[in-house]
């Protein structure tokens, strides 16, 4: 495709403005807790699920080892990184509680 098309083809867009507006502290903190709890709740499905699948692996029912192992993996990592990122948030809050007034 010459470039005179995608040129063209990229004038004729419209443009989109995009709203910044700034959040109050309390929506703020809403958003970040709404944040916070939705991540919590992904690691959690994901022990649930690898919970569930080794379940299944021991009573013998038709669940291939790679998918248990697959998943278990996912709900280790996924709950290694959420007890990483608590580490960051103390540490962070620690340093804030170390500066002087």
């Amino acid at each position: 495709m010459p470039v005179q098309s995608i040129s063209g083809a990229l004038s004729a867009m419209p443009i989109q403005q995009t709203q910044t507006t700034q959040k109050t502290p309390f929506e703020a903190q809403q958003s970040f807790s709404a944040m916070l709890n939705d991540a919590i709740h992904q690691v959690d499905q994901k022990q649930k699920t690898s919970d569930e699948m080794t379940i299944k692996l021991i009573k013998g029912e038709d669940v291939d080892l790679h998918n248990v192992m697959i998943a278990a993996q996912k709900a280790s990592v996924a709950l290694s990184a959420t007890v990483e990122m608590r580490n960051k948030v103390v540490e962070a809050y620690q340093e804030i509680i170390r500066m002087p007034v």
